[in-house]
């Protein structure tokens, strides 16, 4: 039987992902993805693509494989001089080479297909797919050329040409070297598509994990004005959503944090015979202040992504997160997916190894800060580089600071140590290609190059939650790494204390039964950083520098208790999602006056208390008349984060409540704010921290769902001593036996009463013998710091299998 050649070009819809040798990887998937997804509304511009075999008759017909053996064979890719001559002779043999007729013909048979009625002037992206490209063990992300806004059938054979010619860059060919691709074996189709016209209104990059930590459960998505290579590339800083899957696919809007990026440039088309197909022009600062898509967008986009995934996924037979690029079209309005490829460096990663970089204590300055990529740190020499043709200023170990990076710059990211720029995002080529050689990267600084001095020492830290910093000179640092094995099972629960949403998703890897104790502290000092009394009576701020910065944390808020609202709600969520569906007890605010006073505004709304400690704190706050306003607003964030996100595993925690008829108030002032007891399976649970929550527990019991024992407060206030108070510092135990009484009492009543009772403090996991007398009594959970969780798991563990 006579096997007729493969076609020279093909529609996208007539292949699929089995495609991959005859058409390369990302033309392979959009043809599956129109194939495929359709059905499923995931919108993809038609097209066509020229195959493998098109391009080896293109080398053949020419005559050029011979030269090309010539160029290439023996090259060494670490010498950089060689590399660069090699590439640059190898792109222009191309360049210089005519496509064959044949082939010259069918494209443009094909583009006048593709447009019947377009008079030969349909707009169309030009790009390059490597048949070795976006392959589930491998990115070759940017390797090759796009060409965007091709006009005509001239323009658009000269871009196939370029196409080609790019097969064969600098950092394509470097890439092929390391990653054991032998030059020959790979060809390169080109695909041309409908321009979607998002020079008109806005793209960007989505990917259906988390990229920083591997957390699966979110899609995290970026978004700019103008067409999307000035995301890809880093040449802005994006929008950013984070939004969380197995309550989208239920039908519920659980956007767990947006932030507004900068957006300062947008790439449209350019006009003229003369000039490039595309430009960047500034963007008006009106734009630049509000979000470049809508929240519906955003969360219909994040749909296509997990339907997108999920089909992969099944074909592959593993779990498969995506890398998606997506379009808006400014005449239509349609939103539409450009590419789809596997995510390859996350989605590899063991999950049996946890890693964690740790600071040691320091004072050093901080230069500058921007968008951590990964959690590592790093520490030598800057190197401010404005070109990759300066490589011979870098020496390995050096962190390179830039303006931004695109795969030109990977000769010098193989042997940097980190790179901070000022421009780019979480999404960015940048990023991704530095996510996967494994070093440190801080994107989107702003101002890097102007802080740092070249060839100063300088440490960059992506340890300390989502913002990247750049601290002077040599801050010492450990990396602790852990194998976790399998952790035996405990009768006990082994719950997590967590403060910062930014480091939930991470911190989610440690194996335990949920979070014991949410804490909102750290939610309001840092991120909302304004008291909630300053938002809501905003004349009573005297001081003019206060509300100037006020003014500028909540600009784009109508209303700026909004701000605060959705902050608050935005950090719940991100813990609530880490750990979903395990249980996240959240305890509500419990700053005391002192502390409330140093947020912005607060001197305004807080006493001058002689013992805050004792004092206007916890529930006696939340049904105050001079605070119930400020209270309100976190049953606000709480009902959006439980009713609006699906985040139903949240339990509100009230802290420091002394009396039954105080818990009543309080209950009563979160129902006025739609949060009632027993609803909707809603629990509220209080802190066991006061004596009279011992010797009361029955009472607390009948309006409570659970206690948490509070051991540092139920200590002081036992043994009647300040715990701030260095003079009493010695007698502060909590093994004492009074105090052990106490916790012993408060277990036997919340049993006796059917209340499950927790405890969160750090005494179990500091004195096994205290983490002993708990798991004798009969504790339900025992709620630790991170980094006793395993030690504490396996100890307890053991303790149990020696009980009767």
């Amino acid at each position: 039987m006579t096997h007729l050649p493969s076609p020279l070009v093909v529609p996208l819809e007539a292949v699929g992902i089995d495609a991959i040798a005859e058409v390369g990887g990302k033309n392979a998937s959009l043809g599956e993805m129109i194939r495929e997804l359709s059905a499923e509304g995931v919108r993809v511009p038609g097209g066509f693509a020229t195959t493998a075999r098109a391009y080896r008759h293109f080398i053949a017909s020419g005559g050029l494989a011979q030269r090309m053996h010539t160029i290439l064979d023996g090259l060494d890719g670490s010498d950089i001089a060689a590399l660069q001559a090699a590439g640059a002779a190898a792109r222009a043999l191309l360049l210089g080479a005519p496509l064959p007729a044949d082939l010259e013909q069918a494209i443009v048979a094909a583009y006048r297909q593709l447009a019947p009625t377009g008079g030969g002037q349909l707009a169309v992206a030009v790009r390059s797919s490597a048949t070795a490209e976006d392959l589930p063990d491998a990115s070759f992300a940017g390797q090759q050329e796009t060409y965007l806004n091709i006009h005509g059938e001239a323009a658009l054979i000269a871009a196939c040409r370029r196409c080609y010619a790019s097969l064969f860059t600098d950092r394509a060919i470097s890439y092929r070297q390391i990653n054991g691709f032998d030059h020959f074996e790979v060809a390169l189709s080109i695909g041309v598509q409908r321009m979607v016209r998002s020079d008109l209104a806005a793209s960007g990059v989505m990917f259906s994990i988390d990229t920083e930590t591997g957390f699966r459960d979110a899609v995290l998505l970026t978004s700019a004005y103008g067409l999307g290579e000035n995301v890809v590339q880093g040449a802005v800083n994006p929008d950013e959503y984070l939004i969380f899957k197995p309550t989208l696919v239920e039908g519920l809007a659980p956007i767990l944090s947006k932030r507004l990026g900068s957006k300062a440039i947008r790439m449209v088309y350019a006009e003229g015979p003369d000039q490039a197909s595309t430009r960047n022009v500034e963007v008006p600062l009106a734009e630049r202040q509000r979000f470049a898509i809508g929240d519906d967008e955003a969360l219909q986009l994040a749909r296509w992504a997990i339907a997108i995934e999920r089909h992969y996924s099944a074909r592959r037979g593993q779990p498969t997160p995506m890398d998606i690029e997506w379009a808006k079209d400014g005449e239509s309005g349609e939103l539409f997916i450009l590419q789809a490829r596997p995510e390859t460096v996350e989605s590899r990663r063991s999950a049996s190894v946890l890693r964690s970089w740790h600071l040691a204590p320091h004072s050093a300055e901080l230069l500058c800060s921007g968008r951590a990529i990964g959690a590592s740190v790093s520490s030598g020499r800057a190197r401010i580089i404005q070109s990759p043709s300066e490589i011979q200023r870098f020496a390995k170990g050096d962190l390179l600071v830039t303006e931004r990076t695109d795969p030109d710059w990977e000769p010098i990211l193989k042997i940097a140590s980190g790179v901070i720029t000022n421009q780019g995002g979480r999404t960015c080529h940048a990023a991704i290609i530095a996510r996967e050689m494994g070093i440190t990267a801080i994107v989107g600084t702003g101002d890097a190059t102007e802080r740092i001095t070249d060839g100063e020492q300088i440490t960059a830290s992506c340890c300390e939650g989502d913002e990247g910093r750049v601290y002077r000179g040599a801050v010492p640092f450990t990396l602790e790494e852990r194998e976790l094995g399998d952790l035996p099972a405990t009768r006990t629960q082994i719950l997590m204390n967590v403060g910062n949403p930014e480091e939930a998703f991470n911190l989610a890897r440690i194996p335990c039964d949920g979070v014991g104790l949410a804490r909102l502290e750290f939610i309001i000092a840092n991120h909302i950083k304004v008291h909630p009394l300053a938002l809501l009576e905003p004349e009573r701020v005297a001081d003019a520098g206060e509300r100037q910065a006020i003014a500028e944390l909540t600009a784009g808020y109508a209303n700026p208790a909004d701000y605060y609202v959705d902050l608050l709600a935005q950090g719940m969520a991100r813990i609530a999602a880490a750990f979903y569906p395990r249980p996240v007890i959240l305890r509500f605010s419990d700053f005391k006056s002192n502390e409330y006073a140093k947020l912005l505004g607060g001197a305004a709304f807080e006493p001058d208390e002689e013992n805050p400690m004792i004092g206007w704190r916890g529930a006696s706050r939340y049904h105050s008349p001079a605070f119930r306003g400020a209270f309100g607003l976190e049953c606000q964030a709480l009902r959006r984060v439980r009713e609006g996100m699906g985040l139903s595993n949240v339990i509100p925690m009230i802290p420091f409540c002394r009396t039954p008829e105080e818990a009543d108030k309080v209950l009563a002032e979160m129902a006025r704010h739609g949060l009632v007891r027993g609803e909707a399976g809603l629990q509220v649970y209080v802190m066991c921290e006061l004596p009279s929550n011992v010797i009361g527990a029955e009472a607390f019991a009948e309006r409570f769902d659970g206690f948490s024992i509070g051991s540092n407060d139920l200590t002081q206030l036992t043994l009647g001593l300040d715990r701030d108070s260095a003079l009493v510092a010695d007698l502060f135990d909590e093994r004492h036996a009074t105090v052990k009484a106490m916790i012993s009492l408060a277990i036997r009543t919340a049993k006796r009463c059917g209340r499950k009772i927790g405890i969160c403090g750090q005494a179990p996991s500091d004195y096994p013998e205290f983490a002993q007398f708990l798991v004798e009594e009969g504790i339900d959970s025992i709620s630790l710091n991170p980094d006793a969780v395993i030690d504490t798991r396996i100890r307890v563990a053991g303790l149990e299998a020696q009980q009767p």
